[in-house]
C-alpha cells in the first residue's frame, strides 16, 4: 500500500566474501560449467561451507563433465580466500561432494513426458518481482546503496587501498522517505573483517572517508548521520571460520531488499527450469516494463504455478496505490502481452546461457547486462494503455 505519511525504511547486503554469498556463487559457478558444455543441463545445487570444508550437494542430471572440485576452488580464490590470516583459503579447504541425478518424476513434468504435453514448471510455487521509479535502476534506493557499499568494501579491498580489508563484511542503510521518494540517510551500518593489529577508530575513520562517503550521496547525508563501524570492537574472524554457509540464505538480499513481497524460494544453484529462479526473473521484467511504460511508480507483480503444468495458476499485479490506470486493465495488458510458461520465459530471456555466477553476489535485480533488466516492452504497453 502507498504511505502518504513520511517514513524510515532499512535494507542490507552482505559482500562476496560472506559465506552465504560464497555459497550463492559456488552454486551458480557450478550451474555456469554446466550450462556452458550442456544447455538441456538440470541443476540443483546446493553449497555449505564452514571452517576448512566446501560440501557440494545436490541433483545435477548432464551430458557433460564439470570437475567441481576445481570450480569450487577457483571460486574461493576469485573471492578472495586465497591468505590463511583471514580463517579460509582455497588451496587448503577440503572440497566434499555428493551428488545425484534428478528426479524421473519431476524430469516428466519438466520435459512434456508426464501428464501435460509441453514444458511445466519446475515445482509449485508463487514468485514476485518488484520495480520503482525512485531509482534510476528501479529498485529500492536502501537496497541499491546497500549494495554500492558492499561492492566498495570489495573494491577498496581488492585495490589495495584499505589492503587489511578482508572478504566477509555486511552493509545496512536506512532512508528517510518523504512523499514516497528518499529524502535523508539517517544511518549506515558496516561490519567489515580487517587483518589483526588494526585499532577500531582507524578502521572507523578509513571505512567512512572511503567507502561511505564516496559511495553515498552527499546531498542525503547530514551532520545528524549515524556511522555505525564495526560496532563490535574488532572483526578479524570471519567468513566460514566463524560461520556456517549457505545457498539460498540471503534471498531478501538478492531481491528486493524487504521491500514488497518474497514467494520464499531461493534463486541461486538452479536452472532456470526451476520457476522459483526463471519466474522470478519473468516477474521482474515485467514489474519493470509497467512502471517504465507510466503505468504506476511502484508495482509488485506476482505469478504462481503448479508442478508440470505450463501455464501459471494464478497472476497478480498491485501498483501500491501509484496506479495511473486501473489495476484490472494492468493486468489485462500483462496477460496479452507477456507469455508465463516456463519455456516462453526461457526463451524470451535467453536463460539458457552461464550468466548466473554473476548473479550470485550483489543482488539480481538492478543491475545491468541481465536481460529482465531490459525495458524493451514499455513502448507497446503505454500506446495500448492510451496514456
Amino acid at each position: 500500500m502507498k504511505r502518504s505519511r513520511p517514513y524510515t525504511f532499512t535494507s542490507e547486503s552482505v559482500t562476496e566474501g560472506h559465506p552465504d554469498k560464497m555459497a550463492d556463487q559456488i552454486s551458480d559457478a557450478i550451474l555456469d560449467e554446466v550450462l556452458k558444455k550442456d544447455r538441456n543441463g538440470k541443476v540443483a545445487c546446493e553449497t555449505l561451507l564452514t571452517s576448512s570444508l566446501v560440501f557440494v550437494a545436490g541433483e545435477i542430471t548432464t551430458e557433460s563433465y564439470v570437475d567441481i572440485p576445481k570450480v569450487v576452488r577457483d571460486t574461493v580464490k576469485e573471492i578472495g580466500y586465497d591468505d590463511p590470516e583471514f580463517g579460509f583459503d582455497y588451496k587448503s579447504c577440503a572440497v566434499v561432494t555428493s551428488i545425484q541425478e534428478q528426479s524421473g518424476d519431476i524430469r516428466k513434468g519438466v520435459t512434456g513426458e508426464g501428464l501435460h504435453h509441453e514444458q511445466g514448471a519446475g515445482d509449485q510455487g508463487l514468485m514476485f518481482g518488484y520495480a520503482t521509479n525512485e531509482t534510476d535502476e528501479m529498485i529500492p534506493a536502501t537496497l541499491l546503496l546497500a549494495h554500492k557499499l558492499t561492492k566498495r568494501l570489495a573494491e577498496v579491498r581488492k585495490k589495495g587501498i584499505l589492503d587489511y580489508i578482508g572478504p566477509d563484511g555486511k552493509s545496512q542503510v536506512s532512508v528517510d522517505y518523504i512523499d514516497g521518494m528518499p529524502a535523508a540517510v539517517p544511518a549506515v551500518v558496516i561490519a567489515t573483517q580487517h587483518r589483526k593489529g588494526i585499532d577500531h577508530s582507524t578502521i572507523k575513520k578509513d571505512v567512512i572517508e572511503y567507502v561511505i562517503r564516496k559511495t553515498i550521496p552527499e546531498e542525503l547525508l547530514s551532520d545528524g548521520t549515524m556511522f555505525h563501524v564495526n560496532e563490535t570492537g574488532e572483526f578479524t574472524i570471519g567468513g566460514p571460520h566463524a560461520d556456517t554457509g549457505l545457498t539460498g540464505r540471503k534471498i531478501i538480499v538478492d531481491t528486493y531488499g524487504g521491500v514488497g513481497s518474497h514467494g520464499g524460494g531461493a534463486l541461486s544453484g538452479k536452472d532456470p527450469s526451476k520457476v522459483d529462479r526463471s519466474g522470478s526473473y519473468m516477474a521482474r521484467y515485467v514489474a519493470k516494463n509497467l512502471v517504465k511504460a507510466g503505468l504506476a511508480d511502484r508495482m509488485e507483480v506476482q505469478i504462481a504455478y503448479a508442478i508440470g503444468v505450463a501455464r501459471p495458476v494464478s497472476l497478480m499485479v498491485d501498483a501500491c496505490g501509484t496506479e495511473k490506470i486501473p489495476e484490472e486493465e494492468i493486468e489485462s495488458l500483462v496477460r496479452n502481452n507477456f507469455d508465463l510458461r516456463p519455456r516462453a520465459i526461457i526463451d524470451k530471456l535467453d536463460l539458457l546461457r552461464p550468466i548466473y555466477r554473476k548473479t550470485a553476489a550483489y543482488g539480481h535485480f538492478g543491475r545491468e547486462g541481465f536481460p529482465w533488466e531490459r525495458t524493451d516492452m514499455a513502448d507497446l504497453l503505454r500506446e495500448q494503455a492510451g496514456i
